[in-house]
């Protein structure tokens, strides 16, 4: 049967925080409404993109514009199968909302799963839903729990998770691998097939979205994810951007999340892997241009083995001279270069739109990762039933 769960937003929410299980849960074949009070459906709310920066409190961007599906004012309870809060600052007066907090009750009430991250449980507190509950977050949200009777659990990592009953708190988006299939098991979800091995071709400026939706979406299967970079060794990072369309006759770009890389690109065998996906922004510019990055581009698929590239991405594809006969899209902008690579171009209108063609998979820009994402699960034969 299929499902349906709610995701509360609200302004300065943390980009990573709402963007992944919204796009991850559509990906595995739930259908998730985006709200925010006082908003209707087409409009958007702002988020933030926090991360430590050696401070003593993380840093705070701009994010992407994130655009609701639904209107607040019109949401039935009895409608949904769970609730997702994503932390970021919103929560913080989200709280202070008496509409707010009637229907998260609601949603507990009827003992439906609530999966809440970072300073999402400041909310859980208002609503009197934690008292003699085991419960972890973000660590400043600590003193307001204990307040509010929970049994708090200290994350000794961010990616600390902790599931009592039908709520699951999370200390921030570092959980999300774990925080998104606890919630996939509470709606009674079952994955399988996914003990599978991809490789991530990242570099530096490239899409923020783009590396970490499917990386993390991936990981939630339970597959193993490496992220790699030409000249960079594990435990390096790569800076990406924030390509947003807001009116101009291209593509804004602000800085992103810093992203952490979990293995060197030197000395890397291919053929421990099942699948390559290649994010798109900026990076593919230049790392089409480097030989070692199209022989693994040309091993992967010479061997038959699936390759899912979106956006920019198809700019490497182009210039490994892998897509001759192939149907593909791209971002619009890359046109030329696949055509131009013997492809037949297919239209991304509207821009959410994704193909397979034999083991690649195409998608035009970061919202269409829901298909992006499923296309690349079918070619590997990972599957969520409920």
């Amino acid at each position: 049967m299929a499902k349906r769960i709610l995701l509360l937003c609200g302004d300065y929410m943390e980009d990573y925080e709402a963007m992944v299980p919204f796009q991850a849960l559509q990906a595995y074949g739930v259908s998730v409404d985006a709200v925010c009070p006082g908003k209707k459906v087409g409009e958007v709310c702002r988020t933030a993109v926090h991360q430590g920066s050696g401070h003593q409190t993380y840093s705070e961007s701009r994010g992407h514009n994130f655009t609701l599906n639904s209107t607040f004012g019109e949401i039935e309870v009895s409608s949904y199968d769970g609730l997702i809060i994503p932390g970021g600052r919103a929560p913080e007066y989200l709280a202070m909302d008496d509409s707010v907090v009637k229907l998260v009750q609601k949603f507990s009430d009827s003992a439906k799963p609530i999966a809440s991250v970072c300073h999402g449980q400041l909310i859980l507190a208002a609503a009197n839903l934690v008292k003699d509950r085991k419960c972890t977050a973000y660590p400043p949200v600590k003193p307001a729990l204990i307040a509010a009777g929970a049994h708090w659990v200290e994350p000794e990592t961010m990616s600390k998770c902790v599931s009592d009953g039908n709520l699951i708190t999370a200390a921030t988006y570092e959980s999300h691998p774990e925080f998104i299939r606890l919630f996939v098991e509470a709606l009674g979800g079952s994955i399988t097939g996914s003990n599978k091995q991809i490789l991530f071709l990242c570099g530096d400026y490239m899409e923020d979205y783009e590396v970490m939706v499917p990386f993390q979406a991936l990981q939630a299967l339970g597959c193993h994810v490496d992220a790699v970079c030409p000249k960079k060794g594990a435990g390096e990072k790569c800076p990406t951007a924030i390509h947003d369309f807001e009116g101009d006759q291209t593509y804004s770009e602000k800085p992103g999340h810093d992203f952490p890389l979990t293995a060197s690109f030197e000395g890397l065998d291919a053929s421990s892997y099942d699948a390559l996906v290649i994010p798109g922004g900026r990076a593919p510019e230049y790392l089409a241009l480097d030989g070692d990055v199209i022989s693994l581009v040309k091993e992967f698929m010479n061997g038959g083995k699936p390759v899912a590239s979106i956006c920019h991405g198809q700019q490497i594809l182009s210039a490994a001279g892998v897509l001759k006969g192939k149907k593909c899209t791209a971002y619009p902008a890359v046109k030329l270069n696949v055509v131009l690579a013997g492809a037949t171009w297919l239209e991304p209108d509207p821009i959410d739109r994704c193909f397979t063609d034999g083991n690649l998979v195409t998608g035009a820009a970061w919202p269409g990762h829901p298909e992006f994402i499923s296309q690349l699960m079918a070619l590997l034969g990972i599957k969520v039933s409920f």
